[in-house]
């Protein structure tokens, strides 16, 4: 029998909380056999898990302090060791839990996970990452905001921890890693870039292929699936990434429904339809990983549902199962 994955849980984070993570553990749960939850939250608002998954599954550890959306992060942090958020991440820092996840303040949870965790031996700086589909499967990408001046020794890391990331995600398939670049050829982009192109594209390893830069409108092709940036033009991206998607949601939506022709293609259509709309589902992709300290943190989209932060569970498993922190000290110089 293999040994349970042990993830902690801040119940109390996120718009629609508890309800939402409690409903999401409960359809994990039917999926995974493999997970041990440990819930950290108000025992009374989140009790009705008992009734719907084993109880050797799950442990609630009380507590009716959390951190709310409105705090800062410092002042999440001054707030105490008692909340939800903090308690989660501290069982992991005490080895009690293998991963934390939490749908709460963004800023607060990664100040409470750098003031418990340890970095990762000769990394600098943690990367915010995440998954994003493309023609052929999934790509990982970072970082995406969490350090907006970034070297090239940090740009390094950065590949080397998403080509990590990435294969514990996906075993069976090959990192091909790639700068985001103003243009493909070498000679473009400013100095930090060029001299992380000279550096990875001189490093032999087993890990990853280099495939070089990557341009903007290349992102989403699937020639490349670890792309890699500074915070400032990650996050860019991703926002950009975001809107586009909405605006092409929104815009064939309005096309389908404005006209009795719109609403009678939409009919016919309905199976592609379907398929599109899933494709682009958010929830299907939620769950960014803040990657760099010895213990991975995994932030669940706060507004998401049941069903998106079930996917964020799903996503831990895989990542502990994949000895991601196992794979980034063994590549990392």
């Amino acid at each position: 029998m293999s040994k349970k994955v042990k993830i902690a849980v801040d119940a109390m984070g996120g718009a629609n909380s508890p309800d939402k993570v409690i409903d999401g553990i409960i359809h994990h749960s039917k999926k995974s056999k493999d997970v041990f939850y440990k819930i950290f939250g108000d025992k009374n608002k989140i009790s009705k898990i008992s009734n719907k998954i084993n109880s050797d599954s799950f442990e609630i550890i009380h507590t009716d302090e959390k951190i709310e959306d409105t705090d800062t992060p410092l002042g999440a942090a001054k707030k105490g060791k008692k909340t939800s958020m903090w308690l989660a991440i501290e069982s992991v820092k005490e080895k009690n839990s293998d991963i934390v996840i939490s749908a709460g303040n963004t800023g607060a949870l990664f100040v409470i996970a750098k003031l418990n965790l340890k970095m990762i031996e000769n990394i600098d700086k943690p990367a915010l990452s995440a998954l994003w589909p493309n023609k052929k499967g999934m790509s990982v990408v970072l970082d995406l905001g969490a350090n907006i001046e970034c070297s090239d020794k940090n740009l390094v890391d950065f590949s080397i921890m998403g080509a990590s990331l990435f294969k514990s995600l996906f075993p069976d398939q090959v990192p091909k890693v790639a700068l985001l670049n103003i243009g493909s050829e070498e000679i473009k982009g400013n100095e930090i870039i060029k001299s992380t192109y000279q550096r990875l594209n001189s490093q032999k390893n087993d890990l990853y292929d280099f495939m070089g830069y990557v341009e903007g409108d290349q992102l989403m092709n699937g020639d490349v699936n670890v792309i890699v940036a500074d915070g400032f033009t990650g996050n860019v991206a991703l926002k950009t990434a975001e809107g586009t998607a909405n605006f092409i949601t929104n815009e064939l939506k309005s096309a389908l429904t404005g006209s009795l022709i719109g609403k009678i293609s939409s009919l016919v259509n309905k199976k592609n339809l379907l398929k599109f709309k899933e494709r682009l589902d958010p929830r299907l992709y939620n769950g960014a990983i803040f990657i760099g300290l010895d213990s991975p943190v995994i932030k669940s989209h706060g507004s998401t549902d049941y069903l998106g932060f079930s996917n964020s569970l799903t996503v831990c498993e895989k990542i502990i199962k994949g000895n991601l922190i196992e794979k980034i000290n063994n590549n990392i110089n």
